[in-house]
């Protein structure tokens, strides 16, 4: 009987790395290796040392294949999903030169907004790179180091992205796709190709970036040695170009050119993300019009402030999470760490409408509200960006994907439910990034279309609940107030 082939999908997270084991024909899990990194910084920074990141991921690969039982000549394609914006430097010996300025660093604010200014305002970016830079962008963080560290800047030989370092260890290429290199800020995403003027504005030669490659799953190189020693793997594995995490995720869901298009998916995790995959380039200023890992488009819109947000509220009212009901008259915007949709930087969180009657449940259930209502108004910005009308009823009652962390809690999902007015469909797999580097790696090895293979794996399967009655009241509450207060109230600069 011939033995099972197995693809490695590796999921580098802000908090942690995953390596994602499975069968390459049916997609089944074998297992999942994990190891945690860590974040510091305060005060808007935060960073992490990338060789942390290549650590973890030698611990991850080790933990999955000793959980799986897989030989490791079964292993034949690997790929690495990362968390998308972070700013790696490198010196002459292809080691950092400082920790990685993570995405959800907002010091790069004031250069964002002068990036923005410098090249014409926001539609112009948008029409360009697909995307106008905030604090997240890597351009922003890339200024923000020419001006606060210029002997490093001046030191710095290469300039990757999370998962560009990554792969770059494995393969010794300096590759990435366009769906990460689309949130750079540097990439237009109308010519599929860095921006030259743009890298001008930069002061960012060209030769410092990796190559773009033309899908995330296309093969770049094999596993050199070294990489497979430090590893336990064999060398000559195949490795994919990889990709961004949300790019990653629509992979596994089977979003893309071979699979589901104008689909949307709500991501509840650190973050609160919203994104489709369209044949629509982007070009709204309101979202991040990011390229897809299989050469469409994923326009996304992201909230800093989700769960971990809603988690603080708990905490502080010493309630457990789903300890929460309905908010009453009281809404809740719980903007701890800024806010970058919509985009204030400087933002801290807003309590208004608190009555005698207000209880602990409802002040905790109100900053769910306003965490939904938040990210479901990005949500409508992105359907807008791919041609459709939120509003319309073919569209208004088309599936939500509910992804992440979130997804499996209990009031989560009935606030998404509740505020949406929306069926939801709720994926069985809980590890998408890792699922789609899977696919990605898959096709590296087999040169078939990485969301063809996630559909043929079947990572679809779902539970369904249908809609139910809007709380449109609810709704109108929070949007007036987040309307009425931002800039004035939220943003804190």
């Amino acid at each position: 009987m011939p033995r099972s082939q197995v693809v490695i999908g590796v999921d580098s997270s802000t908090q942690s790395t995953k390596a994602l084991f499975a069968d390459a024909a049916t997609g089944r899990t074998l297992a999942v290796g994990r190891a945690a990194h860590r974040v510091q910084g305060s005060a808007g920074a935060r960073e992490s040392d990338p060789e942390q990141w290549w650590q973890a991921l030698g611990e991850a690969v080790a933990a999955g294949l000793k959980e799986s039982g897989a030989p490791a000549s079964a292993v034949t394609g690997i790929a690495v999903a990362g968390q998308q914006h972070g700013l790696v430097v490198l010196g002459r010996d292809r080691r950092p030169l400082r920790p990685a300025l993570l995405w959800n660093d907002t010091r790069s604010a004031p250069q964002a907004a002068a990036l923005t200014t410098a090249l014409g305002g926001p539609h112009h970016w948008a029409a360009r790179t697909g995307s106008v830079p905030v604090a997240a962008v890597t351009a922003a963080k890339w200024q923000w180091l020419r001006e606060h560290e210029p002997t490093t800047a001046a030191a710095c030989t290469a300039v990757r992205l999370p998962h560009d370092f990554l792969t770059e260890r494995l393969a010794g290429v300096a590759a990435t796709d366009p769906g990460d290199a689309s949130g750079t800020g540097w990439y237009s995403t109308a010519d599929r190709a860095y921006d030259a003027e743009i890298l001008q504005l930069l002061g960012l030669k060209a030769e410092l970036l990796p190559t773009v490659a033309a899908t995330g799953g296309a093969r770049i190189g094999t596993l050199t040695p070294g990489a497979a020693e430090f590893l336990g793997l064999a060398s000559g594995i195949a490795v994919a170009a990889g990709t961004g995490d949300n790019m990653s995720a629509a992979v596994g869901l089977g979003l893309g050119g071979a699979g589901l298009l104008d689909h949307p998916v709500l991501s509840l995790g650190t973050s609160g993300t919203v994104f489709a995959a369209t044949r629509t380039r982007p070009t709204s200023p309101t979202v991040s019009g990011f390229a897809a890992a299989d050469g469409t488009h994923l326009p996304l819109a992201c909230t800093l402030n989700c769960t971990l947000a809603v988690d603080r509220i708990a905490a502080l009212l010493r309630l457990d999470r789903d300890d929460a009901e309905p908010g009453g008259d009281a809404v809740l915007l719980p903007y701890l760490d800024g806010e970058r949709t919509p985009d204030l930087p400087a933002a801290s969180g807003l309590l208004t409408g608190l009555r005698h009657a207000t209880t602990p449940r409802q002040l905790l259930g109100a900053a769910y509200e306003g965490a939904v209502v938040t990210v479901l108004r990005a949500l409508d910005e992105v359907l807008r960006s791919c041609g459709l009308d939120p509003d319309a009823p073919g569209v208004a009652a088309r599936p939500l994907r509910l992804i992440g962390g979130g997804a499996q809690g209990r009031t989560w999902v009935e606030t998404v439910r509740r505020l949406s007015g929306r069926p939801l469909v709720i994926p069985a797999a809980t590890e998408l990034v890792a699922v789609g580097a899977a696919a990605l790696a898959a096709s590296a090895a087999s040169g078939a279309d990485p969301v063809a293979i996630a559909q043929g794996w079947d990572t679809g399967r779902d539970t369904e609940l249908p809609p139910v009655e809007r709380d449109v009241e609810t709704w109108e509450r929070v949007g007036s107030v987040l309307e009425r207060a931002a800039p004035t109230l939220l943003d804190r600069s």
